[in-house]
């Protein structure tokens, strides 16, 4: 299976954030998203959940189709983020729940997984990203990096086929960016499929399987990693030399 978009195009009022993306990988990959501020990274990532929802075009993701012409419905919208999990670039954590509770809200409520089973996975996860020892903590007694492990233990615990991240070292010092970028490239020898926005160069190399670089909500080069040593266009080749 692939994930499949074509002829994307999205507006806010008269501004036009995608023009025309067309882009179709198949499953397993790490795809980065880069390009400068305004270049409709993040505008491209929401549509892979329809957070945003394009004005024309179609995509297919995650065994679901979707023709733009027809707004999808609320029903078919939740049917695919159960599918596909999104890690917030200011990781939206409830500061009201534990570190656990934060993880078993959702599979309790929207899978109705019961509390024990939801509990034992939890546990399993926040082990894996080496956190099991903050489980009974609240989000603000934690820092940056820890957070950032909790909001993608808590988007793995849904079992996603696809997971998005937003800007995931965004505020992060060097060390912990280093974390992130081993996170990332484990969760990719399981087979998940990553989509990243970032504007880091260094982190982007570390763990892209293929990279997408976008200038104005258009984009202007894709390829598999050796982009990075031999990019194809002026632009691209002037975004890394900065």
């Amino acid at each position: 299976m692939n994930i499949e978009l074509n002829h994307i195009n999205c507006f806010y009022g008269s501004h036009q954030a995608l023009c025309d993306i067309s882009l179709c990988y198949p499953l397993g990959e790490t795809i980065v998203l880069l390009g400068p501020s305004g270049a409709g990274k993040s505008s491209l990532l929401k549509v892979f959940n329809l957070l945003e929802v394009p004005s024309s075009g179609d995509m297919t993701i995650a065994s679901k189709h979707f023709d733009f012409s027809h707004p999808p419905s609320e029903q078919q919208i939740r049917s695919l983020r159960t599918n596909v999990g999104m890690v917030f670039q200011n990781y939206n954590l409830w500061p009201h729940l534990t570190v656990l509770d934060n993880l078993i809200e959702a599979p309790c409520q929207v899978l109705n997984m019961n509390k024990a089973e939801a509990t034992e996975k939890a546990l399993k996860i926040l082990e894996r990203l080496q956190i099991d020892n903050m489980a009974l903590r609240y989000p603000l007694h934690l820092s940056g990096g820890q957070q950032q492990r909790v909001a993608i233990a808590r988007a793995l615990m849904m079992e996603p086929k696809i997971l998005l991240f937003d800007e995931p070292t965004a505020a992060l010092d060097p060390e912990i960016t280093a974390q992130v970028a081993e996170i990332i490239n484990e969760l990719s020898a399981t087979g998940i499929t990553q989509i990243i926005v970032t504007h880091e160069v260094d982190f982007a190399k570390k763990v892209a399987s293929r990279v997408v670089y976008m200038e104005k909500g258009k984009i202007i080069e894709e390829g598999d990693n050796s982009c990075f040593i031999h990019p194809c266009s002026k632009a691209f080749q002037m975004y890394l030399s900065h």
